[in-house]
């Protein structure tokens, strides 16, 4: 793999201190003097000469860019634009027929291999899938970010600009009926069906976003393909990965190709592998069909000089047209063209789909050797002309195959052997095997089957796509009142009932669009027993619910119920706050099965932290705010939705544990500001004890008054967030506030209800 050294731009941000309100701090005076007549007359970026923005001169400061950061401004459809009802429109057997007929319509500016470009075509589309990760569903191809940086620049895209550029055509035809991540995918499938698999199907639905995606954190290295143990570092103890991190290096998808760091070890790169793709939702035999299918085709390029290439596309001239890697040595692409640093093809027939992988794997010796580039792989002992692929560019010469350590790994370690000696013994299971793991592969952060879109949804379900069973029944508005006294009169509390509803709830992600209300797994393991969801109080309400459900004479599911309890619960809270509103509620909620739920999957996806109800499992690296961050951005709520939900759950009396934190109100359990009014009283000082636990004294008696942690104390000491909360403590807004509260409430509760969307 060729080596990049590059300066990663997305470091951590470590969390701001929490101070009484009365220290004084002194600030640095940003750019006080333009009296050089010399100088530019304008102030340029934070009011200073070398126009340095916020995070620059307070780099521990909390940066809230996550939430904000996909605004409509970026994006250049109105409003009314709906990418579902575009893509109905689309004729999809045209597009899949360009699409073919694309592959072997080689370009003369980056000619095709073999006049083929399925295997270019596949890894583009393979790299912007394989970037998932399940611990919080960011990355993958939902969004169509490999345009941009840093996906468009890491080390393992290189010449992927290419592929993309080749596809543009394709993508000006079709227009807005076809977001560039579609497009990205399905050009991968037809790559795959023109050399002769049969695919699994294909989904529509995914929306390009239109600047890159700031909130996922790639890994904190300095240097592209840092190595373990350089600063940054990515690896503990004995190779233990940092969460939420799936590849092994800064720049790479998957494991190195040359071994672990670079040196050759197909046993160490088979632990590499079964970690990795198991962070990407993957078993070994899916991780075996995908390495084995993913080589099926294609070749890898390094005949030439790695050093000799220009930058990425980030970094070349205007010149470039946008592209990268440009390689001045002989034609620059070809038989010169040099990309992951190995050369050569993985199989006889590099075009088509059949079993010559494993027949070259596992049928013969293979010796350590080196490109031309100088990287690690293997060739092949004594192999039969006839059994070397032509080159991709000469049909009168035959080369040499290769393997990868990757590759080799499936030879050498035991449990990857035995999967694919099973392979080359029937090779129809091993396509249907490789196309179902492709599927996954291509649409696993594409979220629930009822959000896939176009005619070539299979039929079947699976059940990493988190099935719902469709609700039989409506429910009038006596239903849902009577729905809701019975509730209310069962002995459980307001804070029992909203919590219950709130933990289930939060679970919803944005990034891969798992999780939330819907299906009520928190009734089901493992989501029943996690500690987040205090199971002792859950197993208490869940009971007392189930029994409304079967006696109140009512077709209800217990997942509609149990929002229902919290929906009940906080219209009584706002009553005795003197205000009148209900809170919308909306049913259709299915309850899912055991049967439906991939557990290993879900337990993934544990609640270990949560800002909304003050807790945290463990301590953690970065601040308990900063956590409060990505929880809110996975959820897709705003700074302000945060804010709002944050002020109104604390005098709701919803900690976790019923810790009293944060709870700065004299009549718990009813919906009021009084959060952010007393939060804002300079009345009260701040006086930490641990990093944690704060006291709010009265300034004159120093009585201790309330408690408080860090995620309640921010909203008055972070500018952005207290304008916020001041907002709300003004005399004329608590009414604001329990609107917002009940707006932002009942926008957790639906996040995951595609069927309104």
């Amino acid at each position: 793999m060729e080596q990049a050294n590059q300066p990663v731009q997305n470091d951590p941000q470590q969390g701001e201190t929490i101070h009484s309100q009365n220290e004084e701090n002194p600030i640095p005076v940003a750019g006080a003097s333009l009296g050089n007549s010399g100088k530019c007359p304008v102030i340029h970026g934070s009011n200073t000469e070398e126009a340095k923005d916020v995070m620059s001169w307070w780099p521990k400061s909390l940066n809230l860019d996550i939430l904000s950061q996909h605004d409509r401004k970026t994006n250049p459809f109105g409003e009314e634009f709906s990418y579902a009802e575009e893509f109905k429109k689309l004729d999809l057997e045209a597009v899949k027929s360009d699409l073919k007929a694309l592959m072997t319509e080689s370009k003369e500016w980056w000619p095709a291999d073999w006049g083929h470009y399925g295997g270019l075509m596949i890894r583009m589309a393979w790299h912007s899938a394989g970037t998932y990760r399940t611990a919080d569903g960011r990355g993958g191809s939902n969004t169509g970010s490999q345009r941009f940086a840093p996906l468009n620049a890491w080390p393992d895209n290189v010449n992927l600009d290419k592929a993309r550029r080749l596809l543009w055509p394709v993508k000006k035809k079709y227009g807005n009926k076809l977001s560039w991540a579609d497009l990205i995918i399905l050009a991968g499938n037809m790559a795959y069906e023109s050399m002769g698999l049969k695919t699994f199907g294909f989904a529509g639905g995914r929306e390009d976003v239109w600047h890159p995606e700031k909130d996922i954190y790639w890994g904190s290295e300095k240097d592209w393909l840092a190595p373990t143990g350089s600063e940054g570092s990515r690896y503990t103890g004995d190779r233990e990965l940092e969460n939420p991190l799936a590849s092994v290096m800064m720049g790479l998808i998957y494991v190195n190709p040359e071994g672990v760091d670079g040196n050759p070890d197909p046993l160490k790169t088979a632990a590499d592998l079964r970690v990795t793709f198991s962070r990407m939702a993957m078993n070994d035999e899916e991780t075996a069909a995908l390495t084995v299918g993913g080589h099926t085709v294609g070749k890898c390029h390094g005949n030439g000089d790695a050093s000799a290439l220009g930058g990425d596309p980030e970094e070349e001239g205007v010149h470039a047209q946008g592209l990268g890697w440009l390689n001045p040595k002989g034609k620059g692409h070809s038989e010169d063209t040099v990309t992951s640093g190995l050369e050569g093809a993985w199989t006889t027939n590099p075009t088509q789909w059949d079993n010559g992988y494993l027949d070259l794997l596992l049928n013969h010796e293979w010796r350590l050797t080196k490109s031309p580039a100088g990287a690690n792989q293997y060739e092949p002992v004594n192999l039969p002309e006839e059994l070397k692929p032509v080159d991709a560019h000469n049909p009168n010469i035959r080369r040499n195959p290769m393997m990868t350590d990757a590759d080799m790994a499936m030879k050498v370690d035991p449990g990857y052997r035995e999967i694919v000696e099973r392979f080359h013994n029937d090779f129809e299971y091993f396509s249907d095997t490789f196309a179902r793991a492709w599927f996954k592969l291509t649409h696993r952060d594409l979220g629930p089957k009822s959000r896939y879109l176009g005619p070539d949804v299979p039929a079947e379900d699976l059940i990493w796509q988190d099935s719902i069973p469709a609700v039989n029944y409506t429910l009038s508005d006596g239903e849902i009142n009577s729905l809701k006294e019975q509730i209310l009169n069962s002995g459980l509390s307001r804070s029992e009932l909203i919590t219950t509803a709130w933990d289930s709830a939060r679970t919803y992600r944005g990034s891969d669009y798992r999780g939330g209300a819907n299906g009520s797994r928190i009734r089901l393991e493992p989501q029943r027993s996690w500690a987040g969801n205090e199971p002792v109080r859950l197993n208490k309400v869940l009971e007392i619910l189930e029994n409304i459900r079967q006696t109140s004479g009512v077709n209800v599911s217990m997942a509609d119920l149990i929002v229902l309890g919290g929906t009940a619960a906080i219209e009584q809270a706002v009553r005795e706050a003197g205000y009148n509103v209900e809170v919308p509620f909306l049913p259709g909620r299915g309850d899912a099965s055991e049967e439906m739920t991939d557990a290993r999957s879900f337990d993934e996806m544990e609640t270990v932290h949560d800002g909304y109800r003050n807790w945290l499992k463990a301590d953690y690296v970065v601040s308990a705010e900063e956590l409060m961050l990505d929880r809110t951005q996975l959820m897709g709520l705003t700074a302000p939705e945060m804010t709002v939900l944050v002020g109104g759950l604390r005098v709701l009396d919803t900690n976790y544990g019923g810790s009293q934190d944060g709870v700065f109100t004299d009549r718990p359990g009813t919906l009021s500001n009084d959060f952010f009014v007393n939060l804002t009283d300079m009345n009260f000082k701040w006086v930490p004890v641990n990093d944690n636990l704060y006291h709010i004294t009265d300034r004159k008696s120093g009585a201790v008054k309330w408690s408080a942690s860090r995620v309640d104390l921010v909203f008055g000491s972070n500018s952005i967030l207290r304008s916020y909360a001041e907002f709300y403590a003004q005399d004329d807004n608590w009414e604001r506030f329990i609107r917002d509260f009940v707006k932002a409430w009942t926008k957790v509760m639906n996040a995951d209800r595609y069927d309104l969307n």
